[in-house]
Formats: structure tokens, sequence, C-alpha cells
């Protein structure tokens, strides 16, 4: 079974996409065809988004599938003419807090993440250029550091310094773990100072050769006895120096993110 999926704002999309895509989850027998639209913000835009939606339910058959985190009631009506099913992420809510508030929603549009704190941006850019310079290891000065991940290469380091950068402002770096330090089975000199900032990241040896082998085909890096010799290696050294360890195969970046930040004591709101 295939569904189309709209997600449409009158902002970025994000809410409607991450929203969406939690419920999408649920159903695993489904396949989804998703389209975002965004900043849906005038009569024009949604004239123009509930025709697409129209002419893909007389393209396929079946009606689409609308998660809306629109705030004008006006755009909303104008969108459910396509006959869509019409998911209102923020509708359940609005009359419960006007009642607790004692305050009528404003629906004004392009509200959906605030106003702008010029303060959080700036700490948002300088920790993401932070994971870039203080990534594999290219500058091992780890004093700013809120977390150090610690793990073989293509286990995942990377990607998870950035979305904790990006999203929370939080100060991530990454060390890679070489032949050489696995064959010593001892904690890196120049992490030993930080030892309280550890994180380890591992993954399924499978799994790693796959990633490897896109990454450097044929090469001895990609082989599955290398991963499977190098995992083994990381995992003795890491139980030794009793570093926390996550393994990443079926987990995603924001679950990763989360449970480092649950075990090292992290506090950061998502911007």
């Amino acid at each position: 079974m295939r569904r189309t999926v709209f997600f449409i704002s009158d902002s970025t999309g994000i809410t409607a996409e991450t929203i969406g895509n939690s419920m999408l989850a649920q159903f695993e027998g489904v396949q989804f065809d998703t389209h975002r639209l965004p900043f849906i913000d005038n009569p024009a835009k949604a004239e123009a988004a509930c025709l697409r939606i129209k002419t893909k339910y007389a393209q396929d058959g079946q009606r689409p599938i609308v998660v809306n985190t629109m705030t004008s009631r006006t755009l909303c009506d104008i969108v459910a003419g396509s006959g869509a099913l019409m998911l209102d992420v923020f509708a359940p809510f609005i009359d419960p807090l006007e009642a607790e508030l004692g305050a009528k929603q404003s629906g004004a549009v392009n509200r959906s993440h605030g106003l702008v704190d010029f303060e959080r941006y700036e700490a948002r850019i300088e920790a993401t250029n932070y994971a870039l310079a203080h990534d594999d290891g290219l500058d091992v000065d780890y004093n700013q550091a809120d977390v150090v991940l610690v793990g073989v290469s293509r286990s995942g380091k990377t990607p998870t310094c950035l979305y904790m950068a990006l999203h929370y402002g939080v100060c991530a770096a990454n060390y890679p773990l070489t032949d050489d330090d696995l064959d010593k089975l001892e904690l890196p000199t120049r992490l030993r100072p930080y030892r309280s900032r550890l994180f380890g990241l591992t993954i399924d040896p499978i799994r790693l050769a796959q990633i490897r082998e896109q990454r450097r085909p044929g090469s001895r890096y990609a082989t599955l006895k290398q991963c499977r010799w190098e995992l083994e290696q990381a995992d003795r050294l890491m139980r030794r120096e009793n570093i926390p360890v996550l393994n990443t195969t079926h987990t995603s970046i924001e679950e990763i993110s989360s449970k480092i930040f649950e075990y090292l004591g992290i506090e950061r709101h998502m911007y």
C-alpha cells in the first residue's frame, strides 16, 4: 500500500514533517510518498497547494493525507477544499490553551518557531564551527568540549556531533580510534584529561563494512575482517577504560543524542 502525504506549514514545515514522520512510522505496512510545502502564508499559496493536492488525489485515486501546522483558519479551510484528510497538529491544543490562559490565539503566520533569539543562534553557529574544527581528531584541544565521541571510523560520530551542535548548541568533538590506538588497547594520552566527557559509539560490523565499502570500495579498510577486529578492540578498550558505549546500528541520531545527554547530564533545549 502506498499513500501520499503532504506536510504543510506557514513557516519552515519542520514541525509538521517531524511530527508527521513520527506518526507515519507507526504504520510499517504502508509506504508513504511525502512532500513538504513550507511558507503557505497567504491565500494565493494556499490555493496553489490545494490544487497540487487535488491533482495528486486524481492521479492516485486515493485521498492524500495532510499534516498541517498552519495557524490561520482561513488558510486551513482553503487547503481542506482539496478533499484530503486534514490532520491539524495544533488544533486539539488551541481551545484548552485559550481557556487556561484566558487569551485568544493571534493566528499570526510564520510564528511556529518563534522569534529569533540571536544569542542562542550565535551559540548554535559557534557549536557547529567547533564540531567541524574538531571532527575526526583534526583539532585535539577539547577544553571547550561538552562531549567527545570516541569510536572507530564511520561509526556515526560526525553526524551525531553536528546534530547536537545545530539543534542544541552543544560543543561536541569526536576522536577516531586508529589501528595504533587499538593495538595498544590504551586510552590515547590526549583524551585522558577529558575522561568524564567521553562517550563511545559502536556499530554492527556487517553494517560498518557496507558503509566503508561505499566510501572506499575494495579496500582493506572496508573488509568485514578489518571491521570486526577494530570493533572488538574498541569494545575491549572502552570496557577497560569504563567509557559508556552506545550501538548506533538501529538508533537514530536524535535518540543517540538524547541518550548521550541523559548519561552525561547535559541539559539543553532544542532551538
